[in-house]
């Protein structure tokens, strides 16, 4: 959190800045000016300042790379445009070429009208709160008079070997001696940023692969496809009679899959797995895995059960990461697929996560349905409802049925009710034993929010798929 000195953030969310594209905050000129001052943020020290831009497939990419490119040379930055790729392979290409920082131009999971940038560290980490704060106060103030002299602006180049270097990386994380030859594996990139580079991986690794969602057209990113939209992949599974279907989202930092029965399976599963594994092997730390509220309690007793804990934290992959960190921990993650593997990266990697799993599955020779399912969980529901502002947690109607709710459900089941940091949307999740309880409470408390803000029924938006 920022300190008590640190700014508030009103661009920054949960996971960068987000919005629609070409519209404030998600325009040329607030990119050019991001640039400018987070360049500046970062220009320390008397050697060459450099900062890797990376995107996904959006058409408003085109728009937002020159404007981010002309920002950073503008504060003396050199600039490296690497194209489209992973935001993984960001936040790896950050630290190898020691680049004091990071940025990707992604809107994740989104349709392709939205946009985002993110920003990384030299680490290869996301920024903290109050370094975001600081940064927003410095596009606040006066840059003109910070930006570098005509003889210290920076230079822009493209490198060309930005993918091959990914490449190589991801498959290093894939257990020394094994092959995937014998698997057929079909690859959903979500028309995204992992189209060429994810099937590329497979099938040096050995696997025979199947790819879709591997024309992007700057309009089609996660388009009734990728891990938002897994039903057309789930179809293919069973239609190819493959023995795994992998569904990444537009910058292929989260993933689910689909076994050989078209079963869709999500983070918390993959989480049980691989956590799982790496214990019995000796390789998990901490004796515990990162998640945030969102986990199913399924996941916690299950891993309960197993001698290990479960360690949660607020909605978003980077407080994920700042638990494993603070704790010693190297693997987590949340339910809809950010996965962190700090022993091979330093933020979500949906490719390297399937990888893990893809290992569990040639060293066991079963099939995907028997070794994915690792605990029954309990019924949970999502309800998203729209508003135009204010602050209806705080409303007494709504405190009230929390805690109402909370007292009926006692350690059988869980209630959370939180401000989405991407989207103006209140999220309800209601986790119970069984679905009745569940149905019964999400309308109780999403009664209580509508009327706290005045809002009729038709504004909800019931929805499975987790936040941010």
């Amino acid at each position: 959190m920022p300190s008590a000195a640190s700014p508030a953030r009103r661009l920054f969310g949960t996971d960068g800045i987000r919005g629609v594209a070409n519209r404030t905050p998600m325009d040329a000129a607030t990119a050019l000016r991001l640039g400018q001052a987070a360049g500046r943020f970062f220009n320390r020290g008397q050697h060459r300042h450099r900062v890797v831009i990376g995107k996904d497939t959006r058409l408003s990419g085109y728009m937002l790379e020159p404007a981010l490119t002309a920002g950073f040379v503008g504060a003396g930055m050199d600039a490296v445009l690497v194209g489209p790729l992973p935001t993984p392979a960001i936040a790896l290409l950050t630290r190898s070429l020691r680049a004091d920082l990071g940025v990707m131009i992604s809107a994740s999971h989104n349709p392709f009208e939205d946009n985002g940038i993110k920003l990384f560290g030299p680490d290869g980490l996301k920024l903290s709160d109050a370094q975001e704060a600081e940064i927003e106060a410095m596009m606040e103030g006066d840059l003109a008079s910070t930006l570098a002299a005509p003889a210290r602006l920076g230079r822009a180049s493209r490198l060309d070997d930005a993918a091959g270097r990914y490449i190589e990386a991801v498959k290093a994380s894939f257990p020394r001696g094994l092959s995937l030859e014998g698997l057929r594996i079909v690859a959903d990139c979500a028309n995204g940023a992992a189209y060429k580079v994810a099937p590329t991986v497979l099938w040096e690794l050995g696997a025979e692969v199947v790819s879709i969602g591997v024309a992007p057209d700057g309009f089609n990113i996660n388009k009734g496809c990728g891990s938002t939209a897994p039903g057309q992949l789930a179809g293919i599974v069973r239609e190819r009679r493959a023995d795994l279907g992998i569904a990444l989202d537009g910058d292929a930092d989260r993933v689910v899959l689909v076994d050989e029965a078209g079963t869709v399976v999500d983070g918390d599963q993959i989480l049980a797995l691989v956590g799982a594994s790496w214990a019995a092997s000796g390789r998990l730390r901490g004796g515990a895995v990162a998640a945030t509220v969102m986990s199913n309690l399924g996941l916690e007793r299950y891993l309960g059960s197993l001698g290990l804990g479960l360690i949660r934290t607020k909605v978003g992959d980077r407080y994920v990461g700042e638990a494993m960190r603070e704790r010693g921990l190297n693997l987590g993650g949340e339910q809809s697929g950010h996965l962190i593997l700090s022993d091979h990266g330093t933020t979500g990697d949906g490719l390297v996560a399937a990888l893990q799993v893809l290992a569990v599955l040639v060293e066991e020779r079963r099939p995907a349905s028997a070794v994915l399912r690792r605990f029954e969980p309990l019924p949970q529901k999502l309800v998203n409802l729209r508003h135009a502002g204010g602050d209806p947690l705080s409303d007494p109607r709504v405190t009230e049925a929390v805690k109402a709710a909370e007292a009926e459900l006692g350690a059988r089941g869980r209630v959370l009710i939180r401000a989405s940091g991407t989207e103006p949307l209140i999220r309800v999740m209601v986790e119970a034993e069984d679905e009745a309880t569940v149905e019964t409470m999400t309308e109780r408390l999403s009664d209580a929010i509508g009327a706290a803000l005045n809002a009729p029924r038709a504004v909800r938006r019931a929805e499975k798929e987790t936040a941010e």
